[in-house]
Formats: C-alpha cells, sequence, structure tokens
C-alpha cells in the first residue's frame, strides 16, 4: 500500500535519511524506532512532502507520489499527526475536528466520520465545545489523531505519539491505535517508547543514523540481541 525506495531525505547538504526502503500492507502497523536524531520524524515528513527528498521514490496504493504535494496525498488517503500535534488552540474541540473534513464539508460525512472519533475518544464528545488550548496532554493527543481520522485515510501516519504523557496515559492511547488498526486503518508509528511500539505492531524496522539497520516482525526485533541491548538496556 505504502512504500519508499532508497529514499533520502536531506537538510542543507546534511543527511538525516539515508536510502530507507519500507513497505506498509494493507491493514498493517509498522513501527519505525530508533534513538533520537535516527531520522524517523524526517522519513514521516518526507514521505508526506514536509521535508525534502534527494533521492530515492515513493509509492502508494501502486502510483509513484514522490513528487506529490502534501494536499493531494491527503486526498488520495495519507494522513499524519505530527509529534507537534499542530492543533489550533484558541479553536474548539469541534471546530478542530471539523478541519479535517475540509475537503469534505458536508454534514453528512461528519456525522458519521466523528460518531467513529467519539467511539475510540468518548472524552473528546465531553470536551466538544472547550477550546483545544485547554485539553490535557493525552485529550490533545486524542484530537489530534481524531482530526486526522476525520479524513478518512487508508494510511494513519503517527510521529511520537506518547511524547509527553504519563504511562497510564500511554498505555490508553496504544489501545486506541490499536483498535484503529483493527478498524482496517493501516499504521506507520514511529515512537521513542520502542518496547510498547514492537509489542503492538506487526512488523518494524530500526533505524540508525539515518539508516535501516535491523527490520522484521514486531517480535523478532523485540528478541533481536542488538535492539535489546542498544534500546532495551539489558541482554538475553
Amino acid at each position: 500500500m505504502l512504500e519508499t525506495l532508497n529514499l533520502s531525505v536531506s537538510y542543507n547538504g546534511v543527511a538525516a535519511v539515508r536510502d530507507v526502503t519500507i513497505a506498509v500492507r494493507p491493514g498493517e502497523m509498522v513501527a519505525i524506532i530508533g534513538a533520537n536524531g535516527a531520522g524517523k520524524s524526517s522519513l514521516l515528513q518526507a514521505i508526506m512532502g514536509l521535508a525534502p527528498r534527494s533521492s530515492g521514490r515513493i509509492r502508494f496504493n501502486g502510483r509513484d507520489v514522490t513528487q506529490a504535494k502534501t494536499e493531494l496525498l491527503v486526498g488520495a488517503g495519507l494522513s499524519l499527526v505530527p509529534e507537534t500535534r499542530e492543533l489550533f488552540p484558541r479553536m474548539s474541540c469541534r471546530d478542530n475536528l471539523r478541519m479535517g473534513l475540509f475537503r469534505e464539508p458536508d454534514e453528512g460525512a461528519w456525522s458519521e466520520r466523528v460518531q467513529r472519533v467519539f467511539a475510540l475518544f468518548p472524552r473528546l464528545q465531553e470536551r466538544l465545545y472547550q477550546p483545544a488550548g485547554t485539553l490535557s496532554g493525552g485529550e490533545q493527543q486524542m484530537l489530534a489523531i481524531g482530526r486526522a481520522l476525520m479524513q478518512d485515510p487508508t494510511v494513519l501516519l503517527l510521529d511520537e505519539p506518547s511524547l509527553g504523557l504519563s504511562p497510564g496515559l500511554t498505555e490508553d492511547l496504544f489501545r486506541s491505535i490499536i483498535n484503529i488498526r483493527d478498524g482496517g486503518k493501516a499504521i506507520l508509528l514511529v515512537e521513542q517508547r520502542a518496547r510498547m511500539a514492537l509489542s503492538i505492531a506487526d512488523r518494524g524496522y530500526l533505524l540508525r543514523v539515518g539508516r535501516v539497520v535491523r527490520h522484521g516482525t514486531g517480535k523478532e526485533l523485540q528478541n533481536d540481541e542488538f535492539v535489546r541491548q542498544a534500546y532495551f538496556g539489558y541482554r538475553q
């Protein structure tokens, strides 16, 4: 469904992503793990046309979209929840969710899709007319994901969704992410909490200094000696 082929990203001549080839299949959750500065966020931004692609290709649903603009990718079924969430803090939760329907502003789409979001995140229904900037961190992340889901994407890109959240809130959020995958969405998940990400992922890739150095099923990477020593802090 989504794949990058030898994709590289550079900023002012400095490589952030180097010849990365990954794939996401329909209905699959794929985790991208790695240390800070490994190129994880740059990879997602490049896929969405938000970072400079210096070489390589991107394919989505069998089409080459390497040169496609962000708004066209969103219309085709790709949706990104950025690390910074990018909510409109003075606007209500309702209006933030409506921003996800900028391509389909009719009431029918709103009614159907917002109910799906409320089923995942009931708290948003309780906060519907509250300014987004007054929500807790966990509620803001729910809203950011909910807004992306209002676009009804086929592939959802999540960049560090647990950032700044407590362990308890992170567990709740990850259960919701599993439900999104089980509902038929493919997910590409960038996450600093590597062990938790791999525990729910079908497959995963480990980035190191912009390159893929390991890949396999979530279970295989959890049991990989290199991954365990470098990211989990213990040996078998």
